[in-house]
C-alpha cells in the first residue's frame, strides 16, 4: 500500500500493515503527520529497537564478565585476558558499517530480526564450549564472534534516526542508545548473580541465560516493528559522506566518548583485579563493583541527548570532554596514591561523562547536516531527505570508528601493565586524547567564524 498523503491515524496504520510491514510515506517533520499517529508508530519501534539492541550489547560485552571466571584452571595470564576483551570490541567495530547499511538493504524491522538471531551463535558457543582444558585459541575465536552484538547498535541507531523529527533526535537517539548501553551493566549483574549462586565453575551459564532472551527479541521485532521504504534509497550515502571532513571529525570525537565507555566497560573488572589485587582476591569481589559505572553511564546517555537538544550538542560535548579529562586525572592520582575509594569515584565519573558525551555527539550528527542543508540549492524537501540520508551514513561510520576506541582502551591498558606494571601510562594517554577532542570541538564547531554551522 502506497500513500501519497498520510495524516489520519488509520491511514498510517494501513500503510504499516502492508505485506512485510513496510511504511511507504513517512514525514516526521510534518506536525500534523506526527500528531496523528506518526509519534505512536515511532515510539513503538523505539521500544522494541531498544530491547533488541540491549540484548546485543549484553552479548557483545559478555567477555567483560567471562574473563573474571577464567581462573588458574584455564592457564591464562592478565595480558591474554585483555586480548580476550579486545577481540569482540574489534569485530564489533568492523561489523558496524555493514550493519548500518543493512537497514537500507533489508529494512529496519527485517534486519533487527536477522541481527537478533545472529546473536545465537556467540551465545551458543560460549554456553557449551567454555570449560577448563579449552585452548586459548578457541577462547579467542569465541570471544571474537561475540563482536556481532556490537553491530546491533549501528543498525538500530540508523533505523531510529529515520523515524524521529530533528527536534526530538537527541532524546530519541539517546534513549535508544542508553537502553542498549544498559546491556553492559546488566550482563555484569547477571554474571554476579551466577557467581553468587553457582560459583565460578559455570561460566557458560551466563551465555545460556541469554539464548531464550535472544529468541524473544527476534519474535517481538517481527511482530511489532516496521520498515521504512525511504530507507532503501540511502545506499549511495557512504561514498558521499566519507568525503565530508565532518565525518572524520565526529568519528574522532566519538572515539573519545563511546570508545571510552565501551573500552572501560570491557576492562574495568580486570583493571581492578590487577591493580588492586590485594582488595579483589576473587572474581565476586570485583563483580560487585564493575556494573556500577556502565549502569550510570547508560542511564545518563539520554540526558546527554536532552541537554544537547537544549544547549547544543557541540557546547555540551566541549564541556563534557573537559569533565572527562578531570575524571581521568582523578583516576591517575588515585592510582599513584593507591587509593581505591578515590579510584572508584574517578572511574564512575569517567563512565558518567562518557555517557553524557555519547548522547551529545550523536545529537551533533543530524544537526550538522541539517545546518548544511540550509545552504543547499535543492528544494527544501529534497535537502531534508539528503540530510537525513547522510546523517544515517555518518552514524554508521562514527559508530564503527568510535567502537575501535574500545579496542584501543584495552590495548592501552595491556601495554601499560606490560611496560610499567601499572595503568598510569594509559591514564595519561586518555587525558591527552580528551584534551585533543576538546580543542577540536571548539575549533570546528564553536569558534566564531563565517563558516560556523548554526545549531550544532
Amino acid at each position: 500500500m502506497s500513500t501519497a498523503t498520510l495524516a489520519p491515524t488509520d491511514t498510517i496504520a494501513a500503510a504499516a500493515r502492508r505485506h512485510g510491514r513496510w511504511i511507504d510515506d513517512w514525514r516526521p517533520e510534518d506536525p500534523e503527520f506526527w500528531a496523528n499517529g506518526g509519534a505512536r508508530i515511532a515510539r513503538r519501534n523505539l521500544i522494541f529497537s531498544i530491547f533488541s539492541e540491549h540484548i546485543g550489547f549484553s552479548v557483545w560485552t559478555l567477555w567483560s564478565v567471562l574473563v573474571l571466571f577464567l581462573g588458574p584452571a584455564y592457564g591464562i595470564d592478565p595480558a591474554q585476558k585483555f586480548l580476550l576483551t579486545a577481540a569482540p570490541a574489534a569485530l564489533g567495530a568492523i561489523v558496524r558499517l555493514p550493519y548500518t547499511f543493512a537497514v537500507a538493504t533489508f529494512g529496519g524491522r527485517n534486519w533487527t530480526i536477522i541481527s537478533a538471531l545472529l546473536l545465537l551463535i556467540p551465545a551458543g558457543l560460549a554456553a557449551f564450549l567454555i570449560q577448563p582444558g579449552v585452548s586459548y585459541g578457541t577462547l579467542l575465536i569465541i570471544a571474537c564472534v561475540a563482536g556481532v552484538g556490537g553491530g546491533n547498535f549501528a543498525s538500530s541507531m540508523a533505523n531510529i534516526n529515520a523515524f524521529y523529527p530533528q527536534r526530538l533526535k537527541g532524546w530519541a537517539l539517546g534513549l535508544n542508545a542508553g537502553g542498549g548501553n544498559l546491556g553492559v551493566a546488566v550482563v555484569q549483574v547477571v554474571g554476579l548473580a551466577v557467581l553468587a549462586t553457582v560459583g565460578a565453575g559455570r561460566p557458560g551459564l551466563i551465555a545460556g541465560i541469554y539464548i531464550p532472551l535472544i529468541v524473544i527479541a527476534a519474535v517481538a521485532s517481527a511482530l511489532y516493528m516496521d520498515n521504512l521504504t525511504q530507507a532503501s534509497n540511502e545506499r549511495g550515502a557512504l561514498r558521499e559522506v566519507s568525503r565530508d571532513p565532518h565525518t572524520w571529525i565526529m568519528s574522532l570525537l566519538y572515539i573519545g566518548t563511546f570508545g571510552s565507555f565501551i573500552g572501560f566497560g570491557f576492562a574495568f573488572g580486570q583493571v581492578l583485579q590487577v591493580q588492586f589485587k590485594d582488595s579483589f582476591s576473587t572474581p565476586v569481589e570485583a563483580a560487585y563493583l564493575t556494573f556500577l559505572g556502565p549502569l550510570l553511564g547508560s542511564l545518563i546517555r539520554p540526558v546527554g541527548g536532552a541537554l544537547a537538544d537544549r544547549f547544543g550538542g557541540a557546547f555540551v560535548t566541549l564541556v563534557n570532554f573537559g569533565a572527562m579529562g578531570a575524571g581521568a586525572a582523578v583516576v591517575l592520582y588515585a592510582s599513584s596514591a593507591r587509593s581505591l575509594p578515590l579510584y572508584l569515584v574517578g572511574f564512575v565519573l569517567l563512565f558518567v561523562f562518557s555517557g553524557v558525551g555519547n548522547g551529545s555527539t550523536y545529537k551533533m550528527i543530524p544537526a550538522i547536516f541539517k545546518a548544511k542543508s540550509l545552504f543547499s540549492d535543492l528544494p527544501p524537501e529534497l535537502a531534508e531527505a539528503r540530510a537525513r540520508r547522510l546523517s544515517g551514513a555518518l552514524i554508521g561510520i562514527a559508530g564503527a570508528v568510535g567502537a575501535f576506541g574500545g579496542v584501543l582502551v584495552n590495548v592501552a591498558f595491556r601495554q601499560s601493565f606490560l611496560s610499567t606494571g601499572s595503568a598510569e601510562a594509559a591514564y595519561v594517554a586518555f587525558i591527552a586524547y580528551y584534551a585533543l577532542c576538546l580543542v577540536v570541538t571548539w575549533f570546528v564547531y564553536l569558534r566564531p567564524s563565517p563558516g560556523r554551522l548554526a545549531g550544532v
